[in-house]
């Protein structure tokens, strides 16, 4: 809108920004990236990167480990419902406080779809808590880098997908790695349960389907990260407690934390803290470097987490974790690889077979002369 005057040749122009330029009046720059309340955007990408990595490395290898520690309290192994509504309290409270130090602090997303995501992540995080009471930290771990499976299987029976050769062979390499590991847990773990298996399977089938109703949700109404955390795991508290409540749960568990406040409590505060700072570095990571590196990071941070358990809690050990493992790595690289075949070149097996028939004619040649 141009506002001229007749009596002078300056004129003022007034513009009016779209929707979509509009930007909320506590966000600086459409590019700013802030952890914790540290604007990344200030430094150069090496420095993001580390800060990135150092945080997630950091967080998630002190939240696996306060998990195992809470666990192996002696006799706390049947309250994992439990352990997982102090967390859905816990995190509550921090998206509340994270929530009151931005401007807009509406809740665009409806009530029924927080209830939805809510169910679904009770399903998941409520499901894994559990499995540690039947299963070794460890095969946790490795059925957690599988989520693909039920991802793919979902994919062709729900919506009728098709898969690559590289996502075929990855969630074989994946399911052949978990078979494998988990019989040799089976055959050296002293206290193997085959539902912890269930349990930990049945939470990866709503991890899968979680991912693809948040994203929705978040795009559909422009939905904040703090207001995503604050109304599900609040919801989510209350399906819990309403569970514990109805089975009789919720009783013996308190008794139990209460004669260890400090086991309990204090280790499950540190554990949820943990958990979201960890979120939080992952999310800047996907931002600022994409998901590919952001999934070899995590991996990375998985691996650790398995050979920390090993050193810092003791149990049996057979080399069929190693092999097992690097399989599941495998076909961890095999679906980066068949989401960024454009980014990732591998060299064809055509040019490893020239090469080498190269080089043979030249040693043939130098050993002639």
């Amino acid at each position: 809108m141009d506002l001229k005057f007749p009596s002078s040749r300056k004129y003022i122009s007034i513009s009016v920004p779209s929707k979509s330029q509009t930007m909320s009046p506590h966000i600086k720059s459409v590019d700013d990236v802030v952890v914790l309340g540290m604007n990344l955007s200030k430094f150069n990408k090496p420095t993001q990167f580390f800060i990135c990595v150092s945080g997630v490395f950091m967080f998630y290898l002190i939240y696996g480990y306060l998990q195992e520690l809470i666990f192996s309290v002696e006799g706390f192994k049947p309250f994992g419902w439990y352990l997982t509504l102090v967390q859905f309290g816990f995190y509550s409270i921090f998206g509340l406080i994270e929530l009151q130090l931005i401007q807009d602090k509406r809740r665009r997303i409806p009530g029924k779809t927080y209830m939805i995501i809510a169910f679904l992540t009770v399903g998941t995080m409520g499901l894994s808590n559990t499995s540690l009471g039947y299963l070794n930290y460890p095969t946790q771990v490795i059925f957690k880098c599988c989520k693909l499976i039920p991802v793919m299987i979902g994919g062709v029976f729900i919506q009728g997908k098709r898969y690559n050769i590289a996502d075929v062979s990855a969630a074989l390499c994946m399911s052949l790695g978990l078979i494998w590991f988990t019989l040799a847990d089976s055959t050296v773990a002293p206290n193997f349960n085959f539902t912890g298996v269930v349990l930990i399977s049945l939470a990866l089938c709503a991890d899968a389907v979680i991912g693809n109703v948040q994203e929705k949700a978040m795009k559909l109404h422009n939905g904040s990260n703090s207001e995503m955390v604050l109304y599900s795991y609040s919801i989510g508290f209350v399906y819990i407690l309403f569970g514990l409540t109805c089975t009789s749960g919720l009783s013996p568990a308190v008794t139990f934390c209460s004669k260890h406040p400090v086991q309990t409590y204090g280790y499950a505060f540190l554990f949820s803290l943990t958990g979201y700072f960890g979120i939080s570095f992952v999310l800047a990571l996907i931002k600022i470097f994409g998901a590919l590196l952001a999934v070899t990071v995590t991996t990375g941070r998985k691996a650790m987490t398995i050979v920390l358990s090993f050193l810092f809690f003791a149990k049996p050990f057979t080399f069929q974790y190693v092999w097992s493992g690097l399989l599941v790595v495998l076909g961890i690289f095999l679906n980066v690889y068949s989401k960024n075949m454009d980014k990732i070149k591998l060299p064809a097996l055509h040019g490893f077979w020239k090469k080498s028939v190269e080089e043979r004619k030249t040693r043939t040649l130098s050993q002639t002369v």
